[in-house]
């Protein structure tokens, strides 16, 4: 009996053990340094759970005979099927205002031009050994967006989802960090001072309805495989929008986006196992991500530098940086960037129109990312 009983503590390994510093790390800066702590600390936990020796936890041989563990049930169950990244689209849309967006409509040139370092980071990938499906789960780490990340890796790359994940999540919380000196290298003082005119334009309720399914067809048109991220996503914008359901919407952002962050957070962690997580690949992920996010940064202020050639009425290009999808965060960081500058210079509106084009921009690298690669690669 006392053998039985000590089986867990005999069948630990220095990789279960540096896994379980790891969850630690993640739950320190969760709750320490309040960085994405929805979801970093439901991973770290996870983590411990899917580390400790024949953990009922995790899927187990015993005698022969597969004995599920309730981690992996959710993994299948949640990522597999890709329902909870989904979910979480419903949440997010439900939580977003467009409003800034339609009223300069302009923006949506920032919510594209800041995924081009997505794509530059795939070639990369490629180019240091990594195969197709997987330079692209990395490279979409660039988006900011953590539940295209997951979308896209659970598709092309489930071996790579715990990295990816991390890496997607802690780079998200890093914007105030990893942002501002990316934008100062590549502008002027000067320009960091450009001031935007105010629109005066006015958003009817129609307009806000008929947005999110004319954005769903047609960027479903263009690009069939982002139907159900594009979709999702614009279905929980509608909830909120078509004024008829508020408790659904406020269901959607409260109800919906906490349950099932818990359960996609359990499920990534699942993943995070010694054997899986410590690898060489691992550091190549995280520095990777880092890149592809410094160039969607760059590529969206290099961008909107590009527009002024042209342009009578000057824009401030850091308002190119915010066309990631890192909402709100990167609009809070331009905003204050501005202010820093001219302390009467206010950019908010303004980045966060380009901050939710961003996020659609987002999403639509991903379907396009998903539909190249399965063309390529074939599914």
């Amino acid at each position: 009996m006392l053998s039985i009983l000590s089986n867990g503590i005999l069948s630990v390994t220095l990789g279960n053990i540096i896994m379980m510093l790891v969850a630690l790390g993640l739950t320190y800066l969760a709750i320490a340094k309040k960085y994405e702590p929805a979801l970093l600390v439901p991973i770290g936990f996870s983590t411990i759970l899917a580390n400790i020796p024949l953990s009922s936890a995790v899927d187990q041989f015993i005698d022969g005979v597969l004995h599920k563990g309730v981690l992996n049930v959710f993994f299948d169950v949640g990522i597999v099927t890709e329902i909870f990244p989904l979910l979480i689209f419903i949440a997010v849309g439900a939580m977003i205002d467009f409003g800034p967006l339609l009223e300069n409509p302009v923006m949506f040139l920032f919510g594209a031009a800041a995924q081009f370092g997505i794509f530059a980071t795939v070639i990369v990938a490629t180019m240091l050994g990594f195969d197709i499906k997987q330079a692209a789960s990395i490279g979409i780490i660039g988006a900011a967006d953590g539940p295209t990340s997951i979308y896209v890796a659970s598709r092309f790359a489930k071996e790579l989802l715990g990295p990816i994940s991390v890496a997607a999540y802690s780079y998200m919380s890093l914007v105030p960090i990893i942002q501002p000196p990316v934008i100062k290298a590549l502008t002027t003082k000067e320009e960091r001072m450009i001031k935007m005119e105010s629109k005066s334009v006015k958003i009817t309720k129609t307009m806000r309805i008929v947005f999110p399914i004319a954005v769903t067809i047609v960027a479903s048109l263009l690009a069939p495989s982002s139907a159900a991220l594009i979709g999702f996503l614009m279905f929980g914008n509608l909830l909120r929008e078509c004024g008829v359901l508020n408790g659904l919407a406020k269901s959607a952002q409260n109800e919906l986006a906490n349950l099932v962050t818990i359960l996609l957070g359990l499920s990534i962690g699942s993943t995070m196992t010694a054997d899986k997580f410590l690898r060489p690949q691992t550091l190549m992920i995280i520095v990777l991500g880092l890149v592809a996010f410094i160039l969607d940064t760059a590529g969206g202020v290099l961008f909107a530098k590009f527009l002024n050639l042209f342009l009578k009425k000057k824009m401030n290009p850091m308002l190119g940086a915010a066309g990631i999808s890192a909402f709100p965060m990167s609009a809070r960081v331009i905003h204050i960037l501005g202010r820093k500058e001219d302390p009467t210079n206010y950019l908010l509106m303004h980045a966060i129109g380009a901050n939710v084009a961003g996020q659609i921009g987002s999403v639509l690298a991903g379907g396009i990312l998903v539909a190249l690669v399965s063309s390529l690669g074939g599914m």
